[in-house]
């Protein structure tokens, strides 16, 4: 496998984009501005508030003859409502559902593999990448309004990154439709569809985007995470980054249970004298997620390592920075959480930038979470917590390892 640093290249332009607030519109914007084809995929398409307004821009799209490829997840999105399967297809919005569940569902191990990736590329020129599902910031499928938006950060970017996202978006419609044509017995088609699937596409040059928000020039790169060829990549970047800190590291990150190997990298960074600060889920979500993370926070803080829980909203940020006042700053913004359903399942993209201002302005902001929206963790809360959490924690930590056994996973 390549050196993930390897990945990365000079010359991208790159604007961080903090919640639905400062997404939507610079999505909605470059759908509007497409001249020929707009690629997207994402783990939940709600088509409630703001996610509306993203299906009618890609319908705008279609209908002026733009090519549009959407791909959702079958178990974050499931089937899209009966009145926006038909708008689409009348507009020639061409959409499918990555690895629908069927009648049994979940009861199959290998339908834990998910597309949890949320990808937009426009034209071949842009590309977006991050946490943010095409879901509005105040609304929650599972819990109704909001009171505040989600925390949560993606990144627009122009450059030699986007042919990457661009061939990964490609390669995933062709394999789906591949195997759409395969279960319609349609075996030329298929074999076409397959074909395609491993076609390289031009790239087409970087995007002149003087737009407004931060951009700059800056050496980036996409990491993505899949189980053929990218099996451990974004993992292997966080380690290797977290080795090479000298001053601090700030991971925020909703469902944290690490591994073994990201655990004692991020232990033996704060025993070196590294500053390491945890932003996680101080919110109830899913049981699995929010207890089993529990179980980790003993060794973390005896190491030195301050865990601080955010209680604002829920917390959809998978994103990290470090050393960003030093000599060689790094960031990642995108949808891989740190537990093994996101670094052993499912696909992910993330997106790895070296620059000092892109750091300096995702410090800022995750260190204002961590002032305002937050509550720190004392060791001697942690140590007194009652025996019924520390039963529950004990449980969603077993019901991973078990699902981890069943496929087969080591973490």
């Amino acid at each position: 496998m390549r050196n993930p640093g390897a990945l990365l290249r000079d010359g991208h332009q790159i604007q961080l984009l903090q919640g639905g607030e400062e997404y939507f519109p610079a999505l909605i914007a470059a759908i509007d501005q497409a001249r020929s084809e707009v690629r997207l995929e994402t783990y939940i398409f709600d088509c409630t508030g703001v996610g509306a307004e993203v299906a009618e821009a890609l319908e705008r799209a279609a209908r002026r003859g733009v090519t549009v490829w959407l791909v959702v997840d079958g178990v974050g999105t499931g089937a899209l409502p009966p009145s926006w399967q038909r708008r689409f297809d009348a507009a020639g919005v061409q959409w499918r559902v990555y690895s629908p569940l069927g009648a049994l569902g979940l009861l199959i191990p290998s339908r834990w593999r998910r597309l949890h990736r949320k990808l937009c590329v426009v034209d071949g020129r842009l590309a977006f990448c991050g946490g943010i599902n095409i879901l509005d910031d105040y609304h929650d499928p599972n819990h109704g309004q909001l009171a505040r938006p989600r925390l949560d950060f993606a990144v627009r970017a122009s450059g030699a990154l986007v042919q990457q996202a661009q061939e990964t978006t490609a390669q995933l419609w062709w394999r789906i439709q591949a195997v759409r044509n395969v279960r319609q017995h349609n075996f030329p088609q298929a074999f076409s569809s397959f074909r395609a699937g491993g076609l390289h596409l031009p790239w087409t040059g970087p995007e002149p985007a003087p737009g407004r928000g931060h951009l700059w020039v800056a050496k980036a790169g996409l990491l993505l995470r899949d189980n053929l060829l990218h099996r451990s990549q974004i993992e292997k970047a966080y380690r290797r980054a977290i080795a090479g800190a000298r001053q601090e590291i700030i991971i925020a990150n909703a469902y944290f249970v690490p591994g073994r190997k990201l655990r004692k990298a991020l232990i033996h960074a704060a025993r070196r004298g590294v500053k390491v600060r945890l932003l996680l889920q101080g919110r109830y979500e899913y049981f699995m997620q929010f207890h089993a993370t529990r179980p980790v926070y003993g060794a973390l803080m005896a190491a030195g390592v301050e865990i601080h829980e955010y209680t604002a909203s829920f917390l959809h940020a998978k994103v990290a920075v470090i050393d960003a006042q030093g000599e060689r700053p790094w960031a990642t913004v995108g949808s891989s959480n740190i537990d093994p359903l996101s670094m052993l399942l499912a696909r992910e993209a993330n997106v790895v930038v070296q620059d000092a201002h892109f750091a300096a302005v995702l410090r800022e902001r995750l260190m204002h979470a961590i002032r305002h929206d937050s509550r720190p963790v004392a060791a001697s809360e942690y140590a007194n917590r009652p025996l019924y959490q520390r039963l529950l924690e004990r449980m969603a930590l077993g019901l991973m390892r078990l699902a981890l056994f069943i496929t087969g996973k080591r973490y």
